[in-house]
Protein backbone atom coordinates (compact mmCIF):
# COMPACT_ATOMS: atom_id res chain seq x y z
CA UNK A 1 0.00 0.00 0.00
CA UNK A 2 1.36 3.56 -0.98
CA UNK A 3 0.76 6.42 1.70
CA UNK A 4 0.40 9.96 0.21
CA UNK A 5 0.90 12.70 2.67
CA UNK A 6 -0.79 15.94 1.91
CA UNK A 7 -1.36 19.18 3.95
CA UNK A 8 -4.48 21.10 3.97
CA UNK A 9 -4.15 25.09 4.47
CA UNK A 10 -6.90 28.37 3.91
CA UNK A 11 -5.17 30.52 1.35
CA UNK A 12 -5.88 34.30 1.44
CA UNK A 13 -6.72 34.60 5.15
CA UNK A 14 -4.72 34.73 8.64
CA UNK A 15 -7.38 33.08 10.51
CA UNK A 16 -8.97 29.22 10.29
CA UNK A 17 -11.72 28.09 8.68
CA UNK A 18 -11.22 31.52 6.62
CA UNK A 19 -10.24 32.03 2.74
CA UNK A 20 -9.89 29.08 0.55
CA UNK A 21 -8.73 25.93 1.19
CA UNK A 22 -6.17 24.10 -0.65
CA UNK A 23 -4.91 20.33 -0.21
CA UNK A 24 -0.97 20.27 -1.00
CA UNK A 25 -0.12 16.88 -1.78
CA UNK A 26 4.54 17.87 -1.56
CA UNK A 27 5.76 14.29 -3.29
CA UNK A 28 3.57 13.13 -5.77
CA UNK A 29 6.53 11.65 -8.06
CA UNK A 30 4.83 8.10 -9.50
CA UNK A 31 1.40 9.48 -9.43
CA UNK A 32 -0.39 9.40 -13.02
CA UNK A 33 -2.88 12.13 -14.05
CA UNK A 34 -5.86 10.35 -13.61
CA UNK A 35 -4.94 9.46 -9.54
CA UNK A 36 -4.46 12.92 -9.05
CA UNK A 37 -7.67 14.11 -10.92
CA UNK A 38 -9.09 11.33 -9.01
CA UNK A 39 -7.61 12.54 -5.36
CA UNK A 40 -8.98 15.95 -6.28
CA UNK A 41 -12.51 14.95 -7.03
CA UNK A 42 -12.15 12.63 -3.49
CA UNK A 43 -10.76 15.90 -1.88
CA UNK A 44 -13.37 17.72 -3.51
CA UNK A 45 -11.77 21.01 -2.81
CA UNK A 46 -11.54 23.72 -5.27
CA UNK A 47 -8.18 22.91 -5.81
CA UNK A 48 -5.63 20.54 -4.95
CA UNK A 49 -2.02 20.81 -5.93
CA UNK A 50 0.74 17.81 -6.67
CA UNK A 51 4.63 19.12 -6.25
CA UNK A 52 6.70 17.85 -8.94
CA UNK A 53 10.55 17.79 -9.35
CA UNK A 54 11.42 20.39 -11.43
CA UNK A 55 12.18 19.85 -15.37
CA UNK A 56 14.49 22.59 -15.78
CA UNK A 57 17.17 23.32 -13.51
CA UNK A 58 16.75 26.71 -13.05
CA UNK A 59 13.07 26.21 -11.39
CA UNK A 60 12.35 24.88 -7.84
CA UNK A 61 9.47 22.43 -8.60
CA UNK A 62 7.11 21.78 -10.97
CA UNK A 63 3.51 21.74 -9.80
CA UNK A 64 0.24 20.36 -11.20
CA UNK A 65 -3.23 21.69 -10.20
CA UNK A 66 -6.69 20.06 -10.26
CA UNK A 67 -10.35 21.10 -9.66
CA UNK A 68 -12.54 17.96 -8.65
CA UNK A 69 -13.43 18.22 -12.88
CA UNK A 70 -10.50 19.62 -14.44
CA UNK A 71 -6.49 20.09 -14.28
CA UNK A 72 -5.87 23.46 -15.05
CA UNK A 73 -2.79 25.65 -16.50
CA UNK A 74 -2.28 27.88 -13.69
CA UNK A 75 -4.09 28.44 -10.24
CA UNK A 76 -3.64 31.09 -8.20
CA UNK A 77 -4.55 30.71 -4.27
CA UNK A 78 -2.72 26.91 -5.25
CA UNK A 79 0.16 28.55 -6.02
CA UNK A 80 0.16 30.63 -2.77
CA UNK A 81 -0.48 27.61 -0.90
CA UNK A 82 1.87 25.62 -2.29
CA UNK A 83 4.77 27.68 -1.56
CA UNK A 84 3.25 28.10 1.68
CA UNK A 85 3.09 24.32 2.35
CA UNK A 86 6.85 23.64 1.23
CA UNK A 87 7.98 26.72 3.81
CA UNK A 88 6.07 24.95 6.09
CA UNK A 89 7.76 21.62 5.21
CA UNK A 90 10.95 23.03 5.12
CA UNK A 91 11.66 22.35 1.84
CA UNK A 92 11.36 25.93 0.51
CA UNK A 93 14.32 27.71 2.90
CA UNK A 94 14.12 31.46 3.91
CA UNK A 95 17.57 33.19 4.34
CA UNK A 96 15.99 37.08 3.22
CA UNK A 97 13.50 38.84 4.25
CA UNK A 98 12.34 37.84 0.77
CA UNK A 99 12.93 34.56 -1.05
CA UNK A 100 11.68 34.45 -4.63
CA UNK A 101 11.25 30.64 -6.55
CA UNK A 102 9.89 29.43 -9.38
CA UNK A 103 7.26 26.78 -10.21
CA UNK A 104 7.08 25.00 -13.68
CA UNK A 105 3.28 25.46 -14.28
CA UNK A 106 1.03 24.48 -17.57
CA UNK A 107 1.32 28.48 -17.93
CA UNK A 108 5.36 28.78 -18.21
CA UNK A 109 7.44 29.40 -15.19
CA UNK A 110 5.68 31.51 -12.58
CA UNK A 111 7.95 33.57 -9.81
CA UNK A 112 6.77 33.31 -6.24
CA UNK A 113 8.09 35.65 -3.34
CA UNK A 114 8.24 35.10 0.07
CA UNK A 115 8.05 37.88 2.67
CA UNK A 116 8.82 37.34 6.39
CA UNK A 117 8.79 39.16 9.10
CA UNK A 118 10.27 38.80 12.28
CA UNK A 119 11.58 35.07 11.12
CA UNK A 120 7.47 34.23 10.50
CA UNK A 121 6.66 34.19 6.82
CA UNK A 122 3.91 37.29 6.41
CA UNK A 123 3.25 37.52 2.88
CA UNK A 124 3.43 35.29 -0.38
CA UNK A 125 2.89 36.91 -3.69
CA UNK A 126 2.78 35.25 -7.23
CA UNK A 127 3.53 36.92 -10.83
CA UNK A 128 1.11 36.16 -13.19
CA UNK A 129 1.37 36.43 -16.99
CA UNK A 130 0.24 39.50 -18.71
CA UNK A 131 -3.15 39.90 -19.82
CA UNK A 132 -5.36 39.32 -22.76
CA UNK A 133 -8.38 40.85 -23.12
CA UNK A 134 -11.29 39.08 -24.89
CA UNK A 135 -14.73 39.44 -26.44
CA UNK A 136 -17.61 41.78 -25.04
CA UNK A 137 -20.47 39.90 -24.07
CA UNK A 138 -23.31 41.69 -25.51
CA UNK A 139 -26.54 40.18 -24.10
CA UNK A 140 -26.90 42.08 -20.63
CA UNK A 141 -30.61 40.40 -19.71
CA UNK A 142 -29.19 36.70 -19.71
CA UNK A 143 -26.78 37.32 -17.59
CA UNK A 144 -28.66 39.14 -15.24
CA UNK A 145 -31.32 36.00 -15.56
CA UNK A 146 -28.37 33.83 -14.95
CA UNK A 147 -27.78 35.20 -12.01
CA UNK A 148 -31.10 35.70 -11.13
CA UNK A 149 -30.87 39.99 -10.69
CA UNK A 150 -32.74 42.72 -12.22
CA UNK A 151 -30.94 43.86 -15.24
CA UNK A 152 -31.07 47.46 -14.29
CA UNK A 153 -28.71 45.89 -11.04
CA UNK A 154 -25.66 45.79 -13.85
CA UNK A 155 -23.62 48.60 -13.85
CA UNK A 156 -24.16 49.82 -17.56
CA UNK A 157 -21.52 51.86 -17.88
CA UNK A 158 -18.67 49.08 -17.66
CA UNK A 159 -18.56 46.19 -20.12
CA UNK A 160 -19.12 42.67 -19.60
CA UNK A 161 -15.53 41.40 -20.19
CA UNK A 162 -13.56 38.52 -20.68
CA UNK A 163 -10.23 39.34 -19.43
CA UNK A 164 -7.43 36.59 -18.77
CA UNK A 165 -3.86 36.12 -16.83
CA UNK A 166 -3.40 32.25 -17.58
CA UNK A 167 -7.38 31.27 -17.44
CA UNK A 168 -10.35 33.60 -18.96
CA UNK A 169 -12.93 34.64 -16.45
CA UNK A 170 -15.82 37.05 -17.73
CA UNK A 171 -16.19 40.06 -15.75
CA UNK A 172 -19.77 41.22 -14.38
CA UNK A 173 -19.86 44.61 -12.91
CA UNK A 174 -22.99 45.16 -10.59
CA UNK A 175 -23.97 48.65 -8.81
CA UNK A 176 -24.21 47.73 -5.33
CA UNK A 177 -23.02 45.32 -2.32
CA UNK A 178 -27.42 44.36 -2.11
CA UNK A 179 -27.16 43.15 -5.65
CA UNK A 180 -24.16 41.04 -5.41
CA UNK A 181 -25.08 39.32 -2.24
CA UNK A 182 -28.75 38.94 -3.74
CA UNK A 183 -27.23 36.59 -6.71
CA UNK A 184 -28.71 33.25 -6.73
CA UNK A 185 -26.62 31.11 -9.27
CA UNK A 186 -28.57 29.59 -11.88
CA UNK A 187 -27.09 26.56 -13.43
CA UNK A 188 -29.54 25.89 -16.17
CA UNK A 189 -29.23 29.40 -17.53
CA UNK A 190 -25.54 29.36 -17.19
CA UNK A 191 -25.80 25.72 -19.66
CA UNK A 192 -27.46 27.93 -22.37
CA UNK A 193 -25.77 31.00 -22.45
CA UNK A 194 -21.84 30.32 -21.23
CA UNK A 195 -20.86 27.25 -21.17
CA UNK A 196 -19.69 27.59 -25.19
CA UNK A 197 -18.34 30.93 -24.23
CA UNK A 198 -15.10 32.08 -24.39
CA UNK A 199 -14.64 32.05 -20.92
CA UNK A 200 -17.44 29.83 -19.11
CA UNK A 201 -16.26 31.65 -15.56
CA UNK A 202 -17.91 34.22 -13.92
CA UNK A 203 -16.33 36.94 -12.06
CA UNK A 204 -19.08 39.25 -9.85
CA UNK A 205 -17.36 42.25 -8.62
CA UNK A 206 -18.82 45.61 -6.76
CA UNK A 207 -17.06 48.65 -5.90
CA UNK A 208 -19.67 48.93 -2.83
CA UNK A 209 -17.19 46.66 0.12
CA UNK A 210 -17.77 45.45 3.55
CA UNK A 211 -13.88 46.38 4.22
CA UNK A 212 -12.89 49.54 4.74
CA UNK A 213 -9.66 48.61 2.76
CA UNK A 214 -10.91 47.01 0.42
CA UNK A 215 -11.58 48.07 -3.47
CA UNK A 216 -13.94 45.41 -4.30
CA UNK A 217 -16.75 42.50 -3.58
CA UNK A 218 -15.97 39.72 -5.48
CA UNK A 219 -17.87 36.77 -6.02
CA UNK A 220 -17.29 33.82 -9.07
CA UNK A 221 -18.99 30.99 -9.72
CA UNK A 222 -17.09 27.81 -12.45
CA UNK A 223 -19.33 25.18 -13.23
CA UNK A 224 -17.12 24.10 -15.76
CA UNK A 225 -14.49 23.90 -13.15
CA UNK A 226 -16.90 21.54 -11.08
CA UNK A 227 -16.74 24.46 -8.52
CA UNK A 228 -20.20 26.01 -8.02
CA UNK A 229 -18.83 29.13 -5.85
CA UNK A 230 -15.15 29.71 -5.53
CA UNK A 231 -14.76 31.52 -1.73
CA UNK A 232 -11.14 33.41 -3.13
CA UNK A 233 -9.99 33.20 -6.62
CA UNK A 234 -6.52 34.17 -7.30
CA UNK A 235 -6.25 33.36 -11.05
CA UNK A 236 -9.13 35.69 -11.58
CA UNK A 237 -7.59 38.00 -9.39
CA UNK A 238 -4.95 39.42 -11.39
CA UNK A 239 -7.28 39.91 -14.13
CA UNK A 240 -9.72 41.61 -11.98
CA UNK A 241 -6.94 44.28 -11.40
CA UNK A 242 -6.30 44.62 -14.92
CA UNK A 243 -9.94 45.15 -15.16
CA UNK A 244 -9.93 47.93 -12.61
CA UNK A 245 -6.78 49.73 -14.07
CA UNK A 246 -7.54 49.84 -17.84
CA UNK A 247 -11.26 51.00 -17.06
CA UNK A 248 -10.11 53.79 -14.46
CA UNK A 249 -11.44 52.66 -11.89
CA UNK A 250 -8.74 52.53 -9.31
CA UNK A 251 -6.01 55.56 -9.25
CA UNK A 252 -2.19 54.44 -9.20
CA UNK A 253 -0.30 54.45 -6.04
CA UNK A 254 2.82 55.78 -7.45
CA UNK A 255 3.91 56.21 -10.72
CA UNK A 256 3.32 53.44 -12.58
CA UNK A 257 1.90 51.08 -9.76
CA UNK A 258 -2.03 50.56 -8.81
CA UNK A 259 -2.24 48.42 -5.71
CA UNK A 260 -6.17 46.86 -4.60
CA UNK A 261 -7.38 44.31 -2.18
CA UNK A 262 -9.64 41.94 -3.51
CA UNK A 263 -12.53 40.86 -0.74
CA UNK A 264 -14.01 37.42 -1.78
CA UNK A 265 -15.64 34.39 0.05
CA UNK A 266 -18.20 36.62 2.77
CA UNK A 267 -21.57 35.19 1.38
CA UNK A 268 -19.72 31.49 1.95
CA UNK A 269 -18.68 32.53 5.43
CA UNK A 270 -15.11 31.97 4.30
CA UNK A 271 -13.62 35.82 4.19
CA UNK A 272 -10.64 35.99 2.14
CA UNK A 273 -8.41 39.01 1.11
CA UNK A 274 -6.81 38.63 -1.92
CA UNK A 275 -4.02 41.77 -2.50
CA UNK A 276 -3.18 42.75 -6.10
CA UNK A 277 -0.77 44.54 -7.74
CA UNK A 278 -0.34 45.90 -11.47
CA UNK A 279 2.41 47.50 -12.79
CA UNK A 280 2.15 50.28 -15.59
CA UNK A 281 4.20 51.64 -18.16
CA UNK A 282 1.74 54.55 -19.26
CA UNK A 283 -1.23 52.54 -20.56
CA UNK A 284 0.19 49.31 -21.01
CA UNK A 285 0.39 46.73 -18.17
CA UNK A 286 3.61 45.34 -17.56
CA UNK A 287 3.65 43.52 -14.59
CA UNK A 288 0.66 41.28 -12.62
CA UNK A 289 0.89 39.96 -9.51
CA UNK A 290 -1.53 39.26 -6.46
CA UNK A 291 -1.09 38.06 -3.03
CA UNK A 292 -2.02 36.97 0.51
CA UNK A 293 -1.77 35.11 3.76
CA UNK A 294 -2.24 31.63 4.65
CA UNK A 295 -3.14 29.47 7.89
CA UNK A 296 -1.62 25.93 8.16
CA UNK A 297 -5.09 23.83 8.97
CA UNK A 298 -3.78 20.38 9.61
CA UNK A 299 -2.04 17.05 7.33
CA UNK A 300 -3.55 13.90 6.56
CA UNK A 301 -2.61 10.68 4.66
CA UNK A 302 -4.36 8.76 1.78
CA UNK A 303 -3.64 5.04 1.44
CA UNK A 304 -3.69 3.70 -2.63
CA UNK A 305 -2.95 -0.09 -3.07
CA UNK A 306 -0.08 -0.07 -5.45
Amino acid sequence: MKQLHYSLVDVFTNQPFGGNQLAVFPDARGLATETMQALAKELNLSESAFVLPAQEAASDYRVRFFTPAVELPMAGHPTVGTAFVLAYEGMIQLTEPETTITFEEGVGVVPVTLSAREGQLHLIQMRQPLPTFGPVFADREAIARMLSLDPALLDTTLPLEVVSCGVPFLFVPVKSLEAICAIRFRLDVWEHVLRDFAAPHVFVFTQEVVLPDSTVHSRMFAPAMGIAEDPATGAASGPLGCYLVRHGLVQSAGVGSSQMVSEQGFELGRPSLVQVKIELDGQHITDVSIGGQCYFMGKGWITLAE
